[in-house]
């Protein structure tokens, strides 16, 4: 097996021509012929004990050569992509130039990485903006976690206020008829939550437990139903049972039940650090943001279609294995969504392209800076692989070429250079 020749033929794309010689050619037909003569009836003979120059008389001397191909050429194409030192993207078209007893010739049209350039990519200037830590936010920590701590009592006599969780039924009426998906039994409401119509939570305030009384609201008119945006309805309603909330005060003995502390000012001021921390992080992530958009639109690339199709399926796969970890798949999710492969395919172009130029950016800044990566950094590598994925490294090392490792390891040095030389605005 060998590359006969390398050809330009346009903008991003080569033609290669390659060989299988005559005995590994003539091998796999003999393979293929071991696999199927078992299915193969001939006249005078057992099934399976036809001779394949009797099959071959019979049926055609290219009889297994379809299948001896698709054995062959895997390994044939691998040799010679290699022997051209081309770096491929996308799926190569092929194509039979010549098969017979004397071997094998095909052709593979190859669409290779553009030229890349780019140029002042240290020093790139960003706005890093991080916002103070206002009273609100800590105090709505502080309840979020008061919630958690709450507890429940049971309002035997006496009406629900705002804040309760009341279960009700009800039944919605728009024109005096009753529509699909506006009933509900023993469903617990928390007044004040907003997971209901605008209004109706308000008009549970005030009743007692076995009242039966008239919801009066009108649906948003941006409501998901179309048939009910902006219309007036009635909900029939009876209160079934009424929980107030009693919340814990807010004291040191809260401080010392829900932290380490044992005052409020203590709690209070470690809340505080905390959202001054994910300000921060918020601040550092929207600047490595504006970094990097601002490296993708000084690269100057003709990227082939190729590139943008295969990243989008990339990203395609990734978002079928995260739904595998919910316990869903596309299929399912397609379902209750009422997307399709094309319309997901086409949310995520976006962000495919964006990362096909982002990585050919890097990858040009990387050869520019000449960045290197040392066998121990590799070997890490592979260890910290091994230990987020719980699998053993000789493991990782069968999955993952090390030279991808190493390319990928080169990409992130160019772009905590990039970051690194950036400046604040």
């Amino acid at each position: 097996m060998s590359l006969i020749k390398s050809e330009k033929t346009e903008k991003n794309l080569y033609t290669l021509e390659f060989s299988v010689d005559k005995e590994t050619f003539n091998k796999a037909v003999s393979n293929v012929y071991r696999k199927q003569v078992g299915k193969i009836s001939v006249p005078g003979f057992r099934k399976g004990k036809a001779p394949r120059s009797v099959i071959e008389k019979m049926y055609g001397k290219g009889f297994f050569y379809e299948d001896a191909v698709n054995e062959v050429l895997p390994a044939a194409f691998d040799e010679a992509l290699k022997e051209s030192k081309l770096d491929m993207v996308g799926q190569p078209e092929f194509d039979i130039v010549s098969i017979d007893d004397n071997g094998l010739v095909m052709t593979a049209k190859v669409t290779v990485k553009p030229d890349v350039k780019i140029k002042d990519y240290l020093g790139i200037e960003a706005e890093k903006k991080v916002a103070e830590v206002t009273d609100e936010e800590i105090e709505r920590e502080i309840n979020m976690v008061r919630e958690r701590n709450s507890r429940e009592i049971e309002v035997t006599d006496g009406a629900a206020v705002m804040g309760d969780v009341c279960n009700i039924n009800y039944e919605g009426f728009v024109d005096g008829v009753a529509f699909e998906g506006g009933k509900g039994e023993d469903y617990p409401l928390k007044l004040g939550s907003g997971n209901f119509i605008p209004g109706f939570e308000e008009e549970i305030v005030g009743h007692k437990i076995g009242e039966d009384f008239d919801v009066n609201v009108t649906f948003p008119t941006e409501y998901h139903a179309k048939e009910l945006a902006g219309k007036a309805a009635v909900f029939k309603t009876q209160i079934l049972k009424i929980k107030h909330i009693e919340l814990p005060e807010l004291d040191d003995d809260f401080a010392k039940d829900v932290s380490e502390f044992d005052t409020m000012d203590e709690y209070r001021a470690d809340i505080k650090a905390k959202i001054a921390k994910r300000h921060e992080n918020e601040a550092d992530n929207q600047f490595e943001t504006a970094i990097l958009d601002t490296l993708i639109e000084k690269l100057e690339a003709e990227i082939p279609e190729a590139m943008f199709v295969a990243e989008t399926e990339n990203f395609v796969r990734d978002y079928d294995n995260r739904l595998r970890m919910q316990g869903l798949d596309l299929k399912t999710y397609f379902q209750y969504t009422g997307m399709d492969l094309d319309k997901l395919r086409e949310q995520l172009r976006p962000q495919a392209e964006k990362q096909v130029k982002l990585r050919l950016a890097l990858e040009k800044i990387a050869k520019l800076e000449k960045l290197k990566v040392t066998k121990t950094d590799i070997n890490n590598e592979f260890k910290r692989i091994a230990e987020e994925y719980s699998m053993e490294v000789d493991k990782v090392r069968e999955l993952i070429p090390e030279d991808s490792i190493a390319e990928d390891m080169k990409v992130k040095k160019a772009m905590d250079l990039v970051k690194e030389k950036a400046i604040v605005k």
